[in-house]
């Protein structure tokens, strides 16, 4: 018995080596389609980028969301929603958020929330050719008009709408809520299977024991950056599941924390049939995309004109450096995706690729509507609508490129919702990044 029972020890620690060996060794080295590798990515987000970013996110401006969670669900009939006292959002009172963002939530400064004001007080007494210039009027219908254009990649919401709710991210905490089962699985199956790029002959759950090359065969590169950018997405939602599982609950106390057997189950190489080093690897794919938005939509935030608005000047000012300096920091990555490679090819070809891109990506946020969890739901939509504006950033460098220094953005603009989405959405993946960090040392504590 002692003999078996000294075996039975052996192996559980040969186990755990080998699951250690499987987070240090093989989700590192170059990533596919890109110049970088994974090293890179997790000294300059750990170590650089990560602290920063977090200190930006839990300030006003980026902490308050306006999100409706009671939208039906636009492709199937279901009302089913989860019981689960976790799955609840706790909106804020009106009073709580900052009177800036309440004036006016769906523009970034002072003279444009100035602007709406005036715009929305000339309807009102029905004299728009007497109470507006002709400067004003041409800037209302302009950004009417990009807010409707074809650059957008989301389904965003009306934040006019009497359902619409702010949201105070830091009080509602992206974690594991107990939502599961057939509902959850059929989310992600409409996501992958109806709406994502990928081999028609593959199926999810993926098959094992391929690699990229031949698992993209035959597949354009904007197709495959499409799938590794899903796929991405979900790594890091389960990664923040297993950080922030609910390991303890009871009458006195709830306690959260990492889970390294849920962890395991999502990324171990055997457990997933080879497919959990590939998620982790989209993961760090999704971050260079997000990241390179970044980059390329500093001169949007550089403008003097620009505030992150609250109504606290010393603090906006003070935030706006904080994100100049966050902007900066992503623009000196060495190793930035290169999406030139995107629809280079026949114009005609690539502007209709570029379209169903883009309308597949439409159909994925409309998806989150479906979420049963209101929390997943409000981070989904998120996450969503943060990717769907980094994708849009990058679709439109020549108009960032052709910013005016002042005065308005005819070109090129960016909503409150977005600016908050996009930074929030990259907090996510960020956090995802350092989150691994966290799992590989807990490994290694366990030999």
């Amino acid at each position: 018995w002692t003999k078996g029972w000294g075996l039975c020890v052996f192996i559980h620690i040969l186990f755990l080596l080998f699951l250690f060996c499987f987070l240090i060794q093989q989700v590192t080295g170059h990533l596919d389609d890109c110049t970088c590798d994974v090293e890179t990515i997790d000294a300059f987000n750990n170590y650089k980028l990560f602290p920063r970013l977090n200190e930006l996110l839990e300030s006003d401006y980026f902490r308050y969301y306006k999100v409706n969670l009671k939208k039906p669900c636009p492709f199937w009939n279901d009302n089913s929603h989860c019981g689960i006292r976790d799955c609840a959002v706790k909106p804020c009172p009106s009073a709580e958020v900052p009177d800036g963002i309440r004036s006016g939530s769906y523009k970034y400064s002072e003279e444009a929330n100035n602007l709406d004001e005036e715009c929305e007080e000339a309807k009102r007494l029905g004299a728009v050719d007497g109470s507006l210039s002709k400067e004003t009027q041409q800037a209302v219908l302009r950004w009417t008009w990009h807010d409707d254009s074809s650059d957008s990649f989301c389904e965003a919401d009306d934040i006019s709408s009497p359902d619409a709710e702010y949201v105070d991210l830091l009080l509602n905490p992206e974690r594991y809520t107990g939502y599961k089962g057939p509902d959850a699985w059929k989310i992600w199956n409409s996501i992958y299977e109806e709406n994502c790029f990928k081999p028609q002959n593959v199926k999810r759950p993926l098959a094992s024991g391929r690699g990229d090359a031949h698992f993209f065969s035959g597949v354009c590169v904007e197709k495959r950056a499409f799938y590794k950018l899903i796929s991405g997405l979900h790594a890091s939602i389960n990664i923040h599941l297993s950080a922030r599982y609910l390991l303890q609950d009871t009458w006195s106390e709830k306690k959260w924390g990492p889970n390294i057997t849920e962890f395991q189950q999502r990324f171990d190489e055997v457990l997933t049939r080879g497919e959990g080093p590939r998620r982790l690897k989209n993961l760090y794919f999704l971050y260079l995309i997000e990241l390179r938005a970044l980059s390329k939509v500093l001169p949007f935030f550089e403008r003097p004109a620009f505030q992150l608005y609250t109504g606290n000047k010393s603090h906006d000012a003070e935030m706006k450096n904080l994100l100049l300096e966050i902007l900066h920091l992503a623009k000196s990555f060495p190793l930035h995706f290169d999406e030139n490679s995107f629809f280079a090819g026949n114009k005609k070809e690539a502007a209709k690729l570029k379209e169903e891109f883009r309308i597949h990506f439409k159909n994925i946020s409309k998806i989150m509507d479906c979420v049963g969890c209101f929390k997943c739901r409000l981070w989904g939509k998120l996450q969503t609508q943060g990717l769907g504006t980094a994708l849009k950033i990058l679709f439109s460098e020549s108009l960032i490129e052709k910013l005016p220094e002042s005065g308005p953005s005819y070109g090129f603009q960016l909503t409150r919702q977005e600016i908050v989405a996009l930074f929030n959405a990259f907090g996510r993946i960020s956090t995802s990044v350092r989150e691994l960090e966290n799992f590989r040392n807990i490994l290694q504590n366990m030999r």
